[in-house]
C-alpha cells in the first residue's frame, strides 16, 4: 500500500468518501444495532457499490450473504465500517490492512478521549495503520454521509438529500454530536449539503484531509468546521490560503478561549499570545472566518453560502419601525459593524421615494410606505444595494396578516434575491407562525432569512469582517521584507559595549542579554537609551559621566532574563556618590538571590524620558508559526492585559488601526488634552520586529518591555527601555 504522506500533505479521501466497495464488520439482523443501522442507510441511500457482511452469528442479512471473519473477504474493498466492541478493534485492522482494505471507519470510544490507556491503544492502531497504508476514520466518531454520492457510512439511522446541483456545503466536525447538530442546521434550513463528516479523534485522517477534498470538489462552495484541536496547523493555514484563492469561504467554530494553564514563557509576550489567540490571528490572516457561537456559525454560513465573496464595506439596514431602526444603532456599535453613510446620489433617489417626514438615510426607516405601495420597498432595495458605499442590506420587518405576506413574497424577497452583495431579511415576531406560501418563497429564492434580528446582524458583522480580511490578506501577501529585517544575530555585539562588535556564541539558553538585544534593536532603527556595559565601577563612573547623570544600572547575564526579580536594577542615580553605593548594592543582591552567577557587566544608561509606557514584541509558536503583540506595557502588562496580536507581516496602517483598538487608546491620544503620541512610530517597531520574525526563523521570542512613547515632536519619538530576544539552540 501507499506509505502515509508527510504532515504537511493532505491524505487523498477520495475513495472514502465515494467508495465503491464497503464491507460492515459486526454486521448483524438487528435492526437497531450499529451494523443494523449502518446497512440500513446504504440501502436507503440505494448505494450503488458492492457491500459485504461479516458476521459471526448470521448467514444472511436482507438476503446478503454473510462471511464469518474478515479473512473470508476479497481483497481491495475500498472502506470497512468497524461495527464492533473496542476489544475487537486492533485485530480487525490488522486483518483489514492484510486484505489490502482502503481504509477503515471506527466508531468504538475508549481511545486517546479515555487517559493513558486508550492514548497507548490508539497509538498501536496508528502504527499498524501507518505501516500498511489503510486509513482510519475515527476512532471515537459517528462517520461520515456524502450525499451527493448517496455514501451515508454512519450508525445514526439517516435520509438521503442530495446537493440536486446546486452548490452545497461541506460539514466537519471532531465531535459527533456536533457533525449531527451543523448538518441538520442547514438542513432545517432547505440548505444543500455536499458531505457531512465526523473526525472523532483523527488517529489517521483528519480534518486537513477532508478540508482538501472539499477545495477540489466542484460541488462544494463552503466549508463548515468545528475543531477542538487543529492537529495540522500550518496544512490548516495553506488549505486556507488555497480556499481564500479559489473563493470558498471557511466558517470554523474553534473552542479555547476561556482561560487554561500555559506553558511558563520567558517573555511577556509569550504569556498573553495564548494559544486561542495565536491560532486566531494566524487563520485570520489567511481569512478563515472565525465565529463565536453555534448560531453564528449556522448563519454566517447560511450567509456566504450565496455570497462567497462579498465586499468590504459595511451593511445597510432597512425597516419600516424607528424603534428597530434604534436598536440596529446600538447593536451594530456593540459588535463593531458599520453601518456606513449613503451617498449623495442615493439620498437624493430616497427622498424622492419616501415621504416628507422620513430621513433618507443608514439605517433607513422607510414607514409606512409599502401598506400604500408595495412594489416601492422593491425599489428601495435595489437602490440601497447599488450605493457603493454598501456592501450589504438587512430588511427588518414584521410578517404581518396574510396579504402583507402576499406583498412581501412579491415584491420584497424578490428585490433581495437578485441582489448582488449579501442581502437577507428578517420576519420579526419570533417563532409566531409565517403563511406557508411566503415561507416557501423565502426558501425557493435562497434568500438568507431570520426570525432574529441580533442573529441576522451578528452574522452579517462576520460576513462583513471577512470582505475585509480578504482584502488585507490580499495586501499582506503583496508585502515585502525590508532590508532592515535581514540583521541578523550574527551583528549581536560582544560583552565589551552595546555597539555592534564580534558575533558572539548564542548563549546555551538561548536567552541574550539586555544590552545585546538592544544593540540588535538599533541596528534595525530602534531608538535605546545612551549607554554602555561596565565591568567595574570605574568604568561604570566614566559611563554615568559620558552619558550624563541621573542613570540606570541594570545587571546583566544571560541567565538573568528577570533582572528586577533579583535585585538587579538600581533607578534614578543622580551622582557618582550615589552610583558608588548602587553597584555595591546591586552586587550585593546578586550574589543573595544568584550565588554564584557571573554577570557579563553591568548596563550604565541614562535615564530616559517619561512617557506611555507599551510593550511590543514577538513568539514564534511552536504550531501557528511567528506573531507579533504591540499592547499596554510596564507594571500594568498582566494587570490589564491589553494587547492586539497580528500577523508578522501586518504594514504600518494595519497596526496604527489595532493601537487605537487599544482599550488604553485614549492615552496614546492624548488624554484630558495632553500632547498624544506618535502612532506611527511605534507602529513601525512593530514592523521592525515582525519582519525580523520572519527573516530569521531561528529567533523565538522578543520582548520589548516597557518601549516607551513619547508626545508627537520628541525625537526620538520612541525608545525602548528594556529587551530580551530569545533564539533557538542547537538542543532545542
Amino acid at each position: 500500500m501507499v506509505p502515509v504522506p508527510p504532515a504537511h500533505i493532505a491524505q487523498p479521501v477520495a475513495r472514502v468518501l465515494n467508495p465503491r466497495s464497503v464491507v460492515i464488520v459486526g454486521a448483524s439482523a438487528d435492526a437497531r444495532s450499529f451494523g443494523g443501522f449502518v446497512l440500513a442507510n446504504l440501502e436507503r441511500f440505494t448505494f450503488n457499490g458492492d457491500i459485504h457482511l461479516v458476521s459471526r452469528s448470521a448467514k444472511a442479512i436482507n438476503g446478503r450473504a454473510c462471511v464469518e471473519s474478515i479473512d473470508a473477504l476479497p481483497e481491495g474493498i475500498d472502506v470497512a465500517v468497524l461495527a464492533i466492541p473496542q476489544a475487537g478493534v486492533l485485530d480487525a485492522v490488522r486483518s483489514l490492512a492484510a486484505k489490502q482494505v482502503g481504509a477503515a471507519v471506527i466508531f468504538a470510544s475508549g481511545y486517546a478521549e479515555a487517559g493513558a490507556d486508550g492514548q497507548a491503544a490508539q497509538a498501536e492502531l496508528e502504527r499498524v495503520a501507518q505501516q500498511s497504508g489503510l486509513l482510519l476514520i475515527g476512532p471515537n466518531c459517528m462517520g461520515l454521509t456524502n450525499f451527493e454520492r448517496g455514501v451515508p457510512l454512519t450508525f445514526e439511522p439517516i435520509e438521503p438529500y442530495p446537493c440536486a446541483g446546486r452548490p452545497g456545503i461541506g460539514v466537519l466536525a471532531q465531535s459527533g454530536a456536533m457533525a449531527c447538530n451543523m448538518r441538520d442546521a442547514f438542513k432545517g434550513r432547505g440548505l444543500p449539503i455536499t458531505a457531512a463528516v465526523s473526525t472523532g479523534n483523527e488517529a489517521s485522517l483528519g480534518i486537513e484531509d477532508y478540508l482538501a477534498h472539499f477545495l477540489a470538489d466542484a460541488q462544494t462552495r463552503l466549508i463548515t468546521v468545528y475543531a477542538e484541536q487543529i492537529r495540522r496547523p500550518q496544512l490548516f493555514l495553506e488549505l486556507a490560503r488555497q480556499a481564500r484563492a479559489l473563493g470558498k469561504p471557511i466558517v470554523l467554530l474553534m473552542p479555547g478561549k476561556s482561560e487554561r494553564a500555559r506553558a511558563a514563557a520567558q517573555s511577556h509576550t509569550g504569556a498573553l499570545a495564548s494559544d486561542y489567540a495565536s491560532a486566531a490571528t494566524a487563520l485570520r490572516r489567511q481569512a478563515v472566518v472565525l465565529v463565536e457561537t453555534l448560531d453564528e456559525l449556522f448563519d454566517t454560513a447560511a450567509i456566504l453560502l450565496r455570497y462567497p465573496r462579498p465586499t468590504a464595506q459595511g451593511l445597510a439596514f432597512m425597516t419600516n419601525s424607528g424603534a428597530m431602526k434604534n436598536l440596529a444603532l446600538d447593536f451594530a456599535d456593540a459588535i463593531k459593524l458599520p453601518l456606513p453613510a449613503l451617498t449623495a446620489d442615493t439620498t437624493a433617489a430616497l427622498v424622492a421615494m419616501l415621504p416628507s417626514y422620513a430621513v433618507a438615510e443608514n439605517p433607513l426607516d422607510y414607514t409606512t410606505i409599502s401598506i400604500r405601495d408595495p412594489g416601492l420597498i422593491g425599489k428601495l432595495i435595489d437602490t440601497v444595494i447599488a450605493d457603493p458605499n454598501i456592501g450589504g442590506a438587512l430588511l427588518c420587518m414584521m410578517g404581518g396578516p396574510a396579504v402583507a405576506q402576499k406583498d412581501k413574497a412579491d415584491f420584497v424577497v424578490p428585490a433581495l434575491a437578485r441582489a448582488a452583495k449579501p442581502a437577507a431579511l428578517v420576519i420579526m415576531g419570533d417563532d409566531v407562525p409565517l403563511e406557508p406560501f411566503f415561507t416557501e418563497a423565502m426558501r425557493t429564492s435562497g434568500v438568507p432569512w431570520f426570525r432574529s434580528a441580533d442573529r441576522a446582524l451578528r452574522a452579517l458583522a462576520r460576513v462583513s469582517e471577512f470582505g475585509q480580511a480578504l482584502l488585507r490578506a490580499q495586501r499582506y501577501d503583496a508585502a515585502q521584507i525590508s532590508e532592515t529585517a535581514q540583521i541578523k544575530r550574527a551583528a549581536l555585539p560582544s560583552a565589551t559595549s552595546i555597539t555592534p562588535a564580534l558575533p558572539v556564541p548564542i548563549p546555551n539558553n538561548g536567552i541574550y542579554a539586555e544590552y545585546q538585544g538592544k544593540a540588535w534593536l538599533a541596528q534595525m532603527g530602534v531608538a535605546i537609551p545612551a549607554g554602555a556595559l561596565a565591568v567595574d565601577l570605574s568604568q561604570a563612573k566614566r559611563i554615568a559621566d559620558q552619558v550624563g547623570f541621573p542613570v540606570a544600572l541594570k545587571a546583566q547575564a544571560s541567565a538573568l532574563p528577570h533582572k528586577s526579580d533579583a535585585g538587579g536594577v538600581m533607578l534614578n542615580i543622580q551622582d557618582a556618590s550615589s552610583l558608588e553605593s548602587a553597584w555595591n548594592t546591586l552586587a550585593h543582591n546578586i550574589a543573595q538571590h544568584r550565588p554564584g552567577l557571573v554577570l557579563d557587566g553591568v548596563l550604565v544608561e541614562a535615564m530616559g524620558a517619561r512617557g506611555v509606557e507599551l510593550v511590543v514584541g514577538a513568539k514564534r509558536d511552536p504550531q501557528w508559526g511567528p506573531l507579533v503583540l504591540v499592547g499596554v506595557g510596564g507594571i500594568w502588562i498582566e494587570a490589564l492585559n491589553d494587547a492586539r496580536l497580528l500577523s508578522c507581516d501586518a504594514p504600518l496602517e494595519d497596526i496604527v488601526v489595532e493601537l487605537k483598538a487599544l482599550k488604553a487608546a485614549s492615552l496614546l491620544q492624548g488624554a484630558r488634552g495632553g500632547p498624544a503620541v506618535d502612532f506611527a512610530a511605534i507602529a513601525q517597531v512593530v514592523v521592525a520586529v515582525g519582519q525580523a520574525m520572519l527573516a530569521d526563523p531561528s529567533i523565538i521570542e522578543i520582548d520589548i518591555n516597557p518601549l516607551i512613547a513619547l508626545p508627537q515632536g520628541n525625537l526620538p519619538a520612541v525608545f525602548a527601555l528594556d529587551a530580551l530576544v530569545v533564539v533557538r539552540t542547537s538542543s532545542s
